[in-house]
């Protein structure tokens, strides 16, 4: 399956990944959301994230939710 990322344009931290790029079964109540990057067959996917939960999310729910911590600038 080919996966695609987003990034919601409302809240900069949340993310998703989606099984077409429109995504058309994102919520809408955190769009816009902007597409980032295709992630093609069997390839890893961002941030060490395993790929069977978020295939089966996407098949079951059409979409899969995650949150970007923010980074920590070094002293």
């Amino acid at each position: 399956m080919r996966i695609f990322v987003f990034r919601s344009q409302s809240r900069q931290s949340l993310c998703a990944f989606a099984g077409d790029m429109t995504g058309g079964r994102l919520p809408e109540k955190f769009g816009p959301w902007r597409l980032v990057t295709t992630v093609p067959r069997g390839a890893a996917l961002p941030h060490g994230v395993p790929r069977l939960g978020i295939e089966k999310a996407i098949v079951d729910e059409g979409f899969q939710l995650y949150r970007i911590k923010p980074t920590v600038a070094a002293d």
